[in-house]
């Protein structure tokens, strides 16, 4: 069996990754289409929140990838530090655009469900705290890449901050079972018993199971994204090292 580390070679990972993307691309696209025409189309209406409700098929997923986005990131940004593997360092770059990007939804669909049922566009919800901390970290992540031109080095000090940015993304998961005091609800999808358990604040099978199906068509997206961004990311590092020799030359 081959060592997960080969894929630390560039050539190993474009040439593995160009033969699984249009599978996966493929996947999410009917997973995404089933989902959210399943949960838009043909869910009825909450008998307490109506049509609001289905914002979940936006939401859920959205803020699912946020967070496990950035704790991909931290999972490549140690072995960054530990193996100092370069795509593992170019894969949490390329992961951080895409999960900024979840966490703006996921934010912007929740003040959309908020004001009807909280009556407020926003309040200082624990998990809405910590989530906003975490869509800043995300900037701050991505304009420390930018902003220094040695590769080995933004890897570096992106990995520190990246470790000290988990905290919020832990936060922001279990923010409810830390605060009781906050606005959210206690953990209603993904918590044993979802599907099966009668508590009031188990989510129906028929919210549930279209909302499975968004969240598998989420991930299959994010990973596609990843992949994909992270080979720009190799052919973009190739690039500013030819163009360095060329100018030494």
């Amino acid at each position: 069996m081959a060592s997960i580390w080969e894929y630390a070679n560039p050539v190993k990972f474009i040439r593995t990754t160009d033969r699984v993307l249009p599978w996966l691309s493929a996947a999410a696209v009917i997973a995404l289409v089933v989902g959210l025409f399943w949960g838009f189309f043909l869910t009825p209406d909450d008998y307490r929140q109506g049509a609001t409700v289905k914002i979940i098929y936006l939401h859920v997923p959205a803020a699912l990838i946020a967070i496990n986005a950035w704790l991909m990131m931290l999972v490549a940004s140690l072995i960054w530090i530990v193996r100092r593997h370069h795509v593992s360092a170019l894969a949490a770059r390329a992961a951080a655009p895409v999960g900024a990007v979840m966490t703006v939804i996921a934010l912007a669909t929740g003040a959309i469900w908020g004001q009807p049922m909280w009556g407020t566009w926003w309040a200082w919800d624990p998990r809405l705290t910590s989530f906003l901390i975490l869509f800043l970290f995300y900037l701050g992540y991505m304009a420390l890449w930018e902003a220094i031109e040695n590769d080995d080095s933004a890897a570096d000090l992106t990995s520190i901050l990246c470790l000290v940015g988990s905290v919020f993304a832990i936060l922001s998961r279990y923010a409810v079972n830390f605060w009781n005091q906050g606005l959210h609800q206690g953990a209603s999808v993904m918590r044993a018993g979802a599907l099966a358990g009668d508590t009031e604040e188990r989510v129906s099978n028929v919210y549930a199971v279209p909302l499975f199906v968004c969240m598998a068509g989420f991930v299959l997206l994010f990973i596609a994204l990843v992949f994909l961004r992270t080979q720009t990311e190799i052919r973009a590092r190739r690039t500013r090292a030819l163009m360095a020799r060329e100018r030494v030359a």
